[in-house]
């Protein structure tokens, strides 16, 4: 799919598909499917796949989603479902794979548990209700699951995310800084400014090295690049070593 319906604000596959100008600002919340790469067959790959990796899954493209995810899982593929969650998406899943169980670890962003914060960064996607509703979801029906909060957006109320949603978790909750600061003011306009001035005064070293210190004994607490280079963890020799 070409486009996200969910618009981030930060996201960088926007970015730099107005960069090489396939589309423009305006065009890239309307989702073109690429009907080409929905019927590709895939083999088995090395590893584990992500998917999707340029946009989401949404009510809009699901079906083409689910045929892709059909096309991985048949292979044998192992693949880590990453998603800012529709409920309705995430049931769809579930049930069509459910034999497919073993081989899906899904990882769903949820960067902040206020929804006004959520609803600035990422304007057309769920609602924290929602995402929590299908993090539930997909553990109660058997699948691994796990968080990602990168970018974080909320870094002083990171605990209360945490405690939410720990019990649903099976693999891992991993935490990020929201990278590219720079690139964003580029275009910045006055609130989108002191939106950034925000996150930068949240999540300066003094405050990363605080936040790491109270989850540093937790073993369902995992840690991205950004934070890594600031406690002092050495990062993986290999992409997606982390994953």
């Amino acid at each position: 799919c070409t486009g996200c319906s969910h618009d981030c604000r930060y996201c960088y596959a926007k970015s730099m598909a107005i960069r090489f100008k396939q589309v423009t600002a305006s065009q890239w919340p309307l989702e073109r499917i690429r009907q080409k790469d929905v019927k590709m067959p895939h083999k088995k790959y090395d590893g584990q796949v992500m998917f999707p990796s340029s946009h989401d899954i949404t009510p809009n493209n699901l079906d083409s989603c689910l045929t892709v995810l059909k096309n991985l899982l048949v292979a044998g593929n192992r693949v880590l479902v990453v998603s800012k969650p529709h409920l309705e998406c995430i049931k769809a899943i579930c049930e069509r794979f459910e034999a497919f169980k073993e081989q899906i670890l899904f990882r769903f962003t949820i960067g902040a548990c206020d929804d006004r914060i959520l609803s600035y960064w990422e304007p057309n996607a769920p609602a924290y209700d929602e995402r929590k509703a299908s993090l539930i979801h997909a553990y109660e029906s058997g699948f691994q699951t796990s968080v990602s909060v990168e970018p974080m957006l909320d870094a002083p109320n990171i605990d209360t995310l945490v405690s939410e949603l720990m019990s649903y978790v099976t693999n891992a909750i991993w935490i990020g800084k929201m990278n590219h600061l720079g690139r964003l003011e580029k275009d910045a306009d006055p609130v989108m400014q002191r939106a950034i001035e925000k996150i930068r005064s949240e999540q300066n070293d003094s405050a990363i090295k605080t936040i790491y210190d109270r989850h540093r004994e937790n073993s369902k607490i995992k840690w991205k690049k950004g934070i890594k280079r600031v406690v002092g963890i050495p990062l993986a020799k290999e992409n997606g070593m982390d994953m």
